[in-house]
């Protein structure tokens, strides 16, 4: 059962959500009553939002390619722009392939994936501990196995030459620039799911230079980056032995950059 509260309590929700600069006021408002089992709740969650918390944290989820998928408080939150590089997956996945998705997060782009294609053998890697738990949550109707650990170091040396698909949202933004981000983001979410070194490549580069080694033949592996810094990051992806090419999305603002195994 959901908070129902009057037309004017509704208004002054979408006000208070307005002036704490939420631009989405009353889609969000709507989401908060829909979520809040009572009017004390519905208060307590519109303050948390009001204070700045990121909307998933309040509902303690998130849409993402069409599956709710559990946030919880502290955890990087998925961003839309990321369902480009899903639906860039899905394109080259194959019913029971073999997916890794590195610096996973929630697991949201495993769970989505995993929800589009049939059979697949799905793995997520996190160092973040609070994050490999609410990935597990989130992946173990999926059957999915979550490590935690730093890149491909927790993952079982089984898999090695057999990742068709290796997935990657690692953290991009350069140093410098994380003053820039939304205070959502900022103080909600942990540093080093954001910070990408002094050009934001250094997580990325080390997730490419190590790709070979786990992809199958005619594996792929898919990097979400920005469009400033895709040459860079096709450059590391050739470097690295693998066939790059560069997939943009204008509508989401989302680049990819994928690096293809040949045999």
């Amino acid at each position: 059962m959901s908070a129902s509260p009057s037309l004017s309590s509704m208004s002054h929700i979408v006000t208070a959500l307005r002036s704490a600069g939420c631009v989405f006021a009353e889609d969000e408002a709507q989401l908060l009553v829909s979520a809040a089992p009572t009017p004390a709740d519905l208060a307590a969650m519109v303050d948390r939002r009001v204070r700045g918390l990121p909307l998933e944290h309040v509902l303690g989820w998130a849409d993402f390619c069409g599956v709710r998928i559990a946030v919880d408080p502290g955890v990087f939150v998925p961003r839309p722009r990321t369902q480009f590089l899903v639906g860039q997956a899905i394109a080259l996945a194959r019913p029971g392939a073999v997916v890794v998705d590195l610096c996973c997060g929630t697991g949201a782009m495993g769970v989505a994936l995993a929800a589009d294609v049939d059979g697949v053998e799905l793995h997520a890697v996190d160092i973040d501990p609070a994050a490999v738990r609410c990935a597990r949550r989130n992946l173990a109707a999926a059957g999915g196995h979550v490590h935690e650990g730093d890149l491909y170091a927790p993952l079982p040396a089984t898999l090695r030459g057999r990742v068709d698909l290796l997935i990657a949202s690692a953290p991009y933004v350069p140093t410098e620039a994380i003053g820039l981000l939304p205070p959502e983001a900022r103080v909600h979410e942990p540093r080093m799911a954001l910070d990408g070194g002094a050009d934001g490549l250094d997580i990325v580069r080390r997730v490419i230079a190590d790709a070979s080694r786990w992809l199958a033949p005619d594996g792929h592996l898919l990097v979400e980056t920005s469009g400033r810094q895709a040459a860079p990051t096709a450059e590391a992806v050739a470097r690295a032995g693998l066939v790059p090419r560069v997939a943009a999305c204008e509508e989401l603002d989302a680049t990819a950059v994928i690096g293809a195994r040949r045999g």
